[in-house]
């Protein structure tokens, strides 16, 4: 990619940020209220529905491309249908933020979006393991990819509780994942993370470290369902084994605490889908952890998995797998710290 490429990207990208913070803006006027509640962390109202600046810059640049650009035609599958899926889950999160619809309601939306996903070819495809050689998914392939798709978006909508967590690691696993995707010439996936770059980077302003609006579901969902999208197009890099994984490697933070929350809770017997505030993230602020603490070590988690994916890439047999297992310590090291605190703290019922 030439220096005079890059600079028009990067224009591009500012122009889809400013569109992104204009209707963010224009949010905070509408003033559709999260109001304070015992399960919540903010004590005050505070406007919500601030994705909405995700969700227009993203599809006004997509759009864009899909009209003028030259690859665009070539990947004509993924564009229209991440188009219709994105513009899908955002419409139906936006109508949630409104009406407060209940999750079975939600996830039978997001169910019929990530098939729209699936049904234009973007599921995962055969792949290889070091030491074991190519691993045949057939037929089951759709299948583990709705349920991928249902699983992350949900997980970032869960993350969302604190200034800056979800959009903050959005941000991150996205520039890391355009850098990736321009390395090896996969020019979608390029174009859509650093689209939903640029709508998060107009908002993210306006979030952390103060929250004039929240990103609401409009924003966490269609977030969510997004990065897990790319990580499906991602998985398709031609020479990169085992690249599925660069997203589940990215978003490390999100997926153990989300995982690790909804075992324990069903081994107590909760019923997951009832409102809590036992996720790891809000334990460590309820022990008394700073919430933008807490947030920046979610950030550094994104970072040290982009780190992880970068040598993934590069390295090759077993060294891939070591990679891969290098973000699951600092997630037990983080749950070891959060258990400490909340005992110092007295917490007894994590929910």
């Amino acid at each position: 990619m030439t220096s005079l490429a890059i600079l028009r990207h990067l224009a591009f990208g500012v122009l889809l940020a400013v569109l992104s913070a204009i209707v963010v803006r224009a949010m905070i006027a509408l003033r559709v209220i999260d109001a304070p509640a015992e399960r919540k962390v903010h004590d005050r109202p505070t406007p919500k529905g601030g994705g909405a600046g995700i969700v227009v810059a993203f599809l006004v640049g997509l759009l864009l491309l899909y009209g003028f650009a030259q690859f665009a035609r070539l990947a004509n599958e993924y564009f229209l249908g991440v188009i219709a899926a994105s513009f899908a889950i955002a419409v139906v999160a936006f109508l949630d933020d409104l009406f407060d619809w209940p999750f079975m309601a939600k996830l039978g939306i997001q169910a019929v979006a990530a098939l729209v996903a699936v049904g234009t070819g973007i599921y995962l495809h055969d792949y290889s393991v070091p030491y074991l050689g190519p691993v045949y998914v057939g037929w089951i392939g759709p299948p583990i990819t709705l349920a991928w798709l249902l699983f992350t978006t949900n997980a970032v909508n869960f993350i969302d509780g604190l200034n800056g967590l979800a959009s903050g690691v959005i941000l991150i696993a996205s520039l890391f994942l355009a850098y990736f995707s321009a390395s090896y010439g996969a020019w979608f996936c390029y174009a859509a993370s650093g689209m939903l770059a640029a709508g998060l980077t107009g908002f993210l302003p306006f979030n952390f470290p103060r929250a004039r609006i929240f990103m609401g579901d409009v924003g966490s969902q269609f977030c969510g369902f997004m990065i897990a999208v790319l990580g499906m197009v991602a998985s398709r890099f031609d020479g990169a084994e085992l690249s599925f994984l660069l997203v589940p490697m990215l978003l490390s933070g999100v997926l153990f605490d989300v995982g690790f929350t909804l075992v324990r809770r069903s081994l107590a017997g909760e019923r997951l889908t009832q409102p809590h505030r036992g996720h790891l993230y809000q334990v460590a602020q309820r022990a008394g952890v700073p919430a933008v603490t807490v947030t920046l070590i979610h950030w550094g988690f994104a970072i040290f998995g982009g780190l992880c994916c970068l040598a993934f890439l590069r390295v090759s047999g077993g060294w891939k797998l070591v990679m891969l297992c290098a973000t699951i310590p600092p997630q037990l090291i983080w749950l070891g710290l959060v258990v400490r605190a909340a005992d110092r703290k007295g917490i007894e019922q994590w929910g």
